[in-house]
């Protein structure tokens, strides 16, 4: 059967269980949307100076901030997008969750603690410190809002699978009317509260995912008398795959080209954290450098826990409903787990549906604005304030400039998620974990730790990694092709034949910083460079 027939099917069905509790659904739903707004609105309130904004005066604590880091981390596509990859995948689907909790310990052991020393809100801060200032943070300003709109995209099609399975929904037209609330609700989020209201809404989010999670893995383990090896072999048995669901080579592994993604994918994800702008500017929101590594160490602690009850999740999806009855990308598996833990068509199915439901749109609502936030900053804080007045801007012009361009980026946001409203969200992350490993994480670690690294070499490898990275998406088999989950679906100019570039643009970035460097004829300044080096090691001078 088709994709859309069983994306319509689970859809349908989901539709017509809830149908006579859909008021409760809604009012349950409108409740959590109203309090992380009024949370907004309540920060947006202390919100007064340049550094409010940017990093919310640099007043929370380690746990705090940690909180915050894992409700900024665990999005979409965590919670939906793998849930959906491993009911559809098994084995394959749960590579994904390995991945993201990985990385976290590239960003402990190389980016959080220096980088807090070095920068002041942005990347394109710790750059800018020994090199030309202009070009770099023009450069750095480009990369992050790029990183930060393709991890938009996949937010937004979390969205529009949300909200289509709780209302009912399955036109397009609705779809896209979805996406525009979310993007509307997005730029509400970051114009008024700032940093103070987005880390808030992380917080208390974090907690009702956590929450949330727990809840549906102690009642999906209960279903099987809390036997995993009954859970894992309903779900194989359910899955119409038998052992293999269970064994590595389902999605990937099946040819050479998918076993050379399988690595592309393992590399980006690895790799990505410590380029991500919306992860990078949270270091800055705690006062020392000792409160950044150990607001880390709260983050790995929190979220391998949550991605260890994706396991339950996934393959309790299978084994419960099974991957015929789940929406063609996966999205909806954790919904539609929660409605039957509940009892579908009881008021019980109808309060988990909506309350798990709502925490994934606070899941969404919170990361794209940590994402909006970080894209707007780099924009008002590195190209307005620093490029386009040379300095000259005030505290107010560059917080005003940082709102006008957050409505610029959730409208293209809004545009792009339109078209990605189909696709499954975890594999939408991985390919901005691709660009922002390609474009800023050599930048990064050049900048930090190679005294000849120059102007010529960050602009190189950030610009190279940039352009190898989205040109290879462009003509992978994400955007077009015969694959279900093409972008643009009837139109195939596809001749990359990974859908992550990750292999191919991550060592390419390395290598251009690293020849942009040496054919350069600038001097780099070893004074700067050592100055930085004390900084970033001992946090002598940070802000």
């Amino acid at each position: 059967m088709s994709a859309a027939y069983h994306s319509h099917t689970a859809v349908t069905l989901a539709a017509s269980s809830t149908s006579e509790h859909r008021p409760l659904i809604i009012t349950l739903f409108a409740v959590f949307v109203a309090a992380t707004l009024g949370i907004t609105v309540w920060a947006g309130r202390q919100t007064r100076s340049a550094s409010d904004f940017y990093a919310g005066g640099r007043q929370f604590t380690a746990f705090q901030n940690g909180l915050a880091v894992s409700g900024d981390y665990m999005s979409a596509a965590s919670f939906l997008g793998i849930a959906g990859a491993i009911a559809l995948f098994g084995y394959d689907g749960f590579l994904y969750s390995i991945g993201f909790l990985v990385a976290w310990l590239v960003a402990l052991l190389l980016v959080a603690e220096p980088l807090r020393n070095s920068g002041r809100y942005t990347m394109g801060d710790v750059l800018a410190y020994r090199m030309r200032q202009r070009p770099v943070r023009t450069a750095a300003g480009v990369s992050t809002i790029i990183v930060s709109i393709f991890y938009l995209l996949a937010q937004m099609a979390g969205a529009g699978a949300l909200v289509t399975l709780l209302l009912g929904i399955s036109s397009d037209g609705g779809k896209i009317l979805i996406v525009a609330l979310v993007g509307v609700l997005m730029i509400v989020y970051v114009t008024i509260g700032g940093m103070k209201g987005t880390t808030w809404v992380q917080m208390v989010k974090a907690v009702l995912l956590i929450a949330g999670a727990l809840l549906m893995t102690l009642m999906v383990l209960w279903k099987f008398d809390f036997n995993v090896s009954d859970l894992l072999g309903t779900a194989a048995e359910k899955s119409g795959h038998g052992s293999a669901f269970l064994e590595p080579g389902l999605k990937y592994g099946a040819t050479g080209t998918s076993k050379l993604d399988f690595l592309s994918l393992g590399i980006a994800l690895v790799l990505g954290t410590a380029g991500l702008p919306h992860i990078l500017i949270r270091f800055y929101t705690v006062p020392t450098a000792k409160a950044a590594r150990k607001s880390v160490n709260w983050a790995i602690g929190i979220i391998g826990a949550f991605y260890l009850m994706t396991i339950a999740l996934g393959f309790g999806a299978a084994a419960l409903i099974g991957p015929k009855n789940i929406a063609a990308p996966g999205n909806t598996a954790a919904p539609q787990l929660a409605e039957y833990l509940g009892g579908v068509g009881t008021t019980g199915g109808a309060i988990m549906l909506a309350v798990i439901s709502a925490v994934a749109f606070a899941t969404i609502l919170a990361v794209v604005a940590g994402l909006t936030l970080a894209s707007s900053s780099s924009f008002a804080h590195d190209i307005y304030a620093n490029v386009i007045r040379k300095g000259q801007a005030t505290e107010q012009e560059e917080m005003k400039a940082a709102r006008w361009s957050t409505v610029f980026i959730g409208a293209a946001a809004i545009v792009l998620g339109v078209f990605a409203r189909d696709m499954n969200v975890a594999g939408l992350v991985a390919l901005a974990f691709a660009v922002a490993a390609s474009a800023n994480l050599p930048t990064i670690l050049y900048s930090l730790f190679w005294k000849r690294f120059t102007t010529r070499g960050a602009l190189w490898s950030i610009y190279g990694g940039l352009a190898s990275s989205v040109i290879l998406v462009l003509f992978s088999p994400v955007v077009s092709g015969n694959a279900k989950s093409s972008m643009f679906k009837g139109v195939d100019f596809a001749w990359f034949p990974l859908e992550n570039p990750g292999l191919i643009s991550i060592p390419l970035g390395f290598l251009l910083g690293w020849i942009g460097s040496l054919l350069s004829k600038e001097e780099p300044d070893k004074g700067k460079y050592a100055e930085l080096e004390v900084k970033s090691l001992t946090g002598i001078g940070a802000h």
